[in-house]
């Protein structure tokens, strides 16, 4: 019998907070080839940083050390996968999540993987004044509130935001000082901005492109194992992905303009039918937003909040790696 067939898909940053502290431990995950390069660079290891006492967010959430944590897990989660029982056919990521995304399609080794998202860790600090905020344009049906993102998107403009990550009904703007202030004083829904992150996925990102491009070579990259679904919506086919455009991608374009993170999920469900999205940890944060995306085009006829969580219970469509009653549907 064929098997069932999967998108994998890659979080980004946030998704390791406070209840995935010591995760990595508990899981038995070998950190040993990660601490090697992060001792010899002077940092903290990620055994000190899973293992410590209590969480931190001035530590646990800071790029240089979120960033590898979060690889760490996604990538312990992509090797439990068991290739018996589903067959991975393509792969994407959100934002941070695309450096995953690289290894885990095969495009990257995993210790090439491991080397980008620790240097982006600490390249996504390099940035002109800025931040983003998030917000919900959807109500709690997740239905879309009549004209809401119209009126958002314009206010955007007005004062100089622009959009970083669309999750489809949540919308993540980005911009300069003040910018933030000018949209969040007018926003016309509650926007809360995100502590500790800079102007992602935005032109204030030149420093972080330009020294990425500098430390990261080309020549680590190449042909993913299975297509891999940019930010763009664009698909990396095994075979047909020039080594220097993916590089030239994932540190220029990657990280100067919007990642259209809804419309990846939904070109790539369109595109290669999977019978299921399994979301690698840690955590399982961007479920709604992966949820959301699906309800956009009516994915296997869900149209409302209620459709897919009915279809959740009954046979999921999304398997979370981080719940232990969906992570055995595809593990040993």
């Amino acid at each position: 019998m064929a098997r069932p067939t999967a998108l994998v898909v890659a979080p980004g940053r946030g998704s390791y907070g406070k209840t995935e502290l010591g995760s990595l431990a508990r899981a038995g995950v070998d950190l040993a080839p990660y601490d090697a390069i992060r001792r010899a660079a002077g940092k903290p290891t990620l055994s000190e940083l899973d293992e410590a006492d209590r969480f931190s967010p001035g530590t646990h959430l800071a790029g240089p050390n979120a960033a590898p944590l979060i690889y760490a897990a996604s990538m312990a989660d992509m090797a439990a996968i068991d290739a018996d029982r589903v067959e991975v056919v393509a792969v994407t990521g959100n934002s941070m999540g695309w450096y995953t995304a690289l290894a885990a399609a095969g495009a990257v080794t995993l210790e090439q993987g491991f080397r980008i998202a620790d240097a982006m860790g600490v390249n996504s600090g390099r940035h002109g004044p800025g931040g983003q905020l998030v917000l919900q344009t959807l109500d709690d049906d997740w239905q879309p509130v009549p004209g809401l993102r119209d009126r958002v998107l314009k206010l955007a403009t007005r004062t100089g935001m622009s959009v970083s990550i669309d999750l489809g009904g949540t919308i993540v703007l980005a911009g300069d000082e003040g910018a933030v202030k000018a949209f969040a004083a007018d926003s016309p829904v509650p926007a809360t901005r995100l502590a500790g992150h800079g102007p992602f996925h935005t032109a204030l990102m030149v420093d972080s492109s330009a020294a990425a491009m500098a430390e990261l070579p080309a020549a680590w990259f190449g042909n993913p194992d299975v297509p891999l679904i940019d930010g763009t919506s664009r698909i990396w086919q095994r075979w047909a992905s020039p080594a220097e455009a993916l590089w030239r991608y994932t540190f220029a374009a990657q990280i100067l303009t919007a990642y259209d993170f809804a419309r990846a999920i939904q070109v790539a469900v369109k595109e290669f039918a999977p019978d299921h999205i399994i979301l690698l940890g840690p955590g399982d944060t961007l479920g709604g937003a992966i949820a959301q995306g699906l309800l956009g085009i009516r994915w296997l006829g869900m149209a409302t909040k209620q459709d897919f969580v009915a279809r959740q219970r009954e046979n999921p469509f999304l398997i979370s790696m981080a719940r232990p009653d969906q992570r055995k549907l595809v593990t040993r």
